[in-house]
């Protein structure tokens, strides 16, 4: 795993063990791992729809709101 994803990874760890007010990573562990991935799967479907529309950085973008939920998926569903 590259530096950024496991940095990307040990804050949302972090964030899931010591919550912070306003913390859109602690909302999402709030609302547990069917919330989470409701996001993902979103964030699945307008990545496709950003590369369609052949946007990069639309498609940049939604590329990493797909990795940041995914990664808050794996962290959800590791703490079990």
């Amino acid at each position: 795993m590259s530096d950024t994803l496991q940095t990307l990874y040990a804050v949302i760890q972090d964030r899931q063990l010591h919550p912070q007010e306003g913390s859109y990573t602690c909302y999402l562990f709030e609302k547990g791992v069917d919330k989470i991935l409701k996001k993902v799967g979103e964030e699945c479907a307008e990545t496709i729809i950003a590369a369609k529309n052949d946007v990069p950085s639309d498609t940049v973008g939604e590329i990493s709101d797909l990795i940041y939920h995914a990664a808050a998926e794996r962290s959800a569903i590791s703490s079990r």
